[in-house]
């Protein structure tokens, strides 16, 4: 078998086999096989589809020779190699308990699962169906549940996102497609197998993390909702176990622990640190969300519109997306991130009294309203000026900008035009349809430069005003933006030993975003698989890789 990679056709062209055959200078009746491996759309000149094939030819057939043509390799199948490895030294006694039930501890309950190894998966929030009517209640009333909501409940912050499942993590051993295998398994759409950049929505999210949840129950993994873990069990330096709180109820739980609590943990790293491990400071990014009209997004990066491509060509494309950088005069970072195509910003607090924001996309990406963050670095002298110091000073950072917004809004979405948000005048009134189809949460007509230091607020402009250049609509008098999107990442790191163990313990295996190893859906499910490889006796001493953008 043999694979092609960047095998450019013009748009309306099906005839992928026939590309093929052009592509290598031979006949299309001398290929005997071939299929769609990855997919994706090169809009940069011309518009085309950019294919990579897996295939074979009849014996003896001569072709083109180039980089492009390679030996197909089929990649491990990871689910057999994860049940035939099961047992290495295990006893009845040994039990992992999974704190946090986002893809890193899903991903790392489901491999010990695999494996045979006894596990307990115990998250703070809420079961789906349970979580995902407080969600609906908060959009409508305002009125938050401070332990199941956006970031907290099964699925984790993801559930309620884009749900994309792309990542820069470099993979030469097959887990991402594990990953998408797996959640494709579990219910998730057929594209994310073939898409280059694979996405669920958060409608397919919702059911396939659920179906999830319930294989590994009858795994025999033990499910504990509700269960809010407020301490660790030592044995000297060694963690045994966990305490939670169960309603009024204090439990234990004895075990290795396997902490994938997400970025949004605040209490969880204050515990942490009266613990004694060793915590350092992460870099993050803070900013606002940019909201346009999708069909003005996708003619910035198709050239027309989805119809005029469709009428010229009878092929209908996907919701244009983007991806966008720069560097500030002050030498920060701004970029995109998170962008969610056809999809909704919303109210994504877990604190009362403060107020962070998210995007979100069904998998259809079929509302009228593109949005993304735009975010820009932030700095120790940016907490210092703040009066932020220690260990803390960035979770502390982000939640003075979330009061500050909460306030700012009156417990709603603060939000403005950019024109005005560049005079730095609150915006008198936005249109009513704007919160009924671009939002999911109640919006407010603010000066989003009261909220953020003005380093952050001047990076936004340099930054949009940039890549107005690329995408001519990025500015236009109609766009909007919402504040604030804080929690781009965890602003610590629970630092790790080889063995992936928290440095200085044993016992316990700091894992995914929360942890500071990952950023995303995918990057998150590979940090959860690394760990319980590494539980297993399969650490692959791989240096740490964290995907820093969605």
């Amino acid at each position: 078998m043999l694979q092609y990679s960047q095998l450019k056709v013009p748009l309306g062209n099906t005839d992928i086999e026939g590309a093929l055959a052009q592509a290598l200078k031979i006949k299309k009746t001398d290929i005997l096989t071939c299929s769609i491996a990855k997919k994706s759309v090169d809009a940069r000149k011309e518009l085309r589809k950019v294919y990579h094939v897996i295939f074979s030819l009849k014996k003896g057939v001569r072709f083109k020779k180039n980089g492009k043509v390679t030996r197909f390799q089929p990649p491990k199948n990871w689910e057999a190699y994860f049940r035939e490895i099961g047992g290495k030294g295990v006893t009845d006694d040994d039990t992992t308990i999974v704190v946090g039930s986002g893809p890193a501890g899903l991903f790392c309950a489901y491999v010990l699962s695999l494996a045979g190894r006894k596990v307990c998966l115990i998250e703070r929030g809420a079961p789906m169906k349970e979580r995902k009517k407080d969600v609906e209640d908060f959009f409508a009333t305002g009125v938050l549940n401070e332990e199941s909501n956006i970031c907290f409940g099964e699925g984790g912050a993801g559930t309620f996102s884009d749900g994309k499942l792309n990542s820069m993590v470099k993979d030469k051993t097959g887990k991402k497609e594990f990953v998408l295998k797996t959640f494709h398994k579990f219910g998730a759409p057929d594209p994310i197998l073939t898409d280059a950049k694979p996405h669920m929505g958060t409608d397919y999210l919702e059911t396939v993390i659920s179906h999830m949840r319930k294989e590994l129950e009858k795994q025999g993994v033990e499910v504990i909702f509700h269960g809010k873990v407020t301490d660790l069990l030592m044995e000297e330096d060694q963690v045994v176990g966990v305490q939670y709180q169960a309603g009024e109820e204090t439990l234990q739980k004895k075990g290795k622990v396997v902490l994938a609590i997400g970025h949004s943990a605040r209490d969880t790293f204050h515990m942490l640190a009266e613990r004694k491990l060793i915590l350092e400071p992460k870099g993050f990014a803070v900013g606002v969300r940019v909201a346009h009209k999708q069909e003005q997004v996708d003619r910035d990066r198709y050239h027309k519109t989805r119809e005029e491509w469709e009428k010229e060509t009878g092929e209908l494309l996907s919701p244009a997306d983007y991806k966008l950088t720069a560097r500030t005069s002050d030498g920060r970072g701004v970029y995109s991130f998170c962008m969610c195509p056809g999809g909704y910003v919303v109210a994504s607090s877990t604190e009362p009294g403060r107020l962070c924001i998210n995007g979100m996309s069904d998998q259809k990406r079929d509302g009228k309203y593109a949005n993304s963050a735009i975010v820009v670095t932030v700095k120790d002298e940016d907490f210092k000026q703040m009066g932020k110091s220690g260990i803390f000073a960035g979770m502390e950072f982000q939640r003075e900008l979330e009061e500050l917004a909460y306030l700012l809004g009156k417990g709603r979405i603060p939000a403005q035009f950019y024109p005005d948000f560049k005079r730095g005048v609150p915006s008198e009134k936005l249109p009513d349809f704007l919160e009924k189809e671009g939002c999911k949460g109640k919006i407010f007509p603010s000066n989003l430069k009261n909220i953020l230091p003005e380093p952050v607020w001047n990076g936004i402009i340099e930054g949009m005003e940039h890549f107005s250049h690329q995408m001519p609509s990025f500015c236009q008098e109609d766009t909007v933006l919402f504040g604030t999107e804080t929690r781009t990442s965890s602003p610590l790191r629970i630092v790790r030993d080889s063995s992936l163990q928290a440095k200085g313990f044993t016992g316990l295996y700091p894992c995914g975003e929360g942890a500071g190893y990952a950023g995303g859906i995918m990057s998150a499910a590979l940090d959860g698989i690394k760990v319980a490889m590494a539980i297993l006796g399969e650490n692959e001493e791989e240096p740490d890789q964290i995907d820093k953008r969605k």
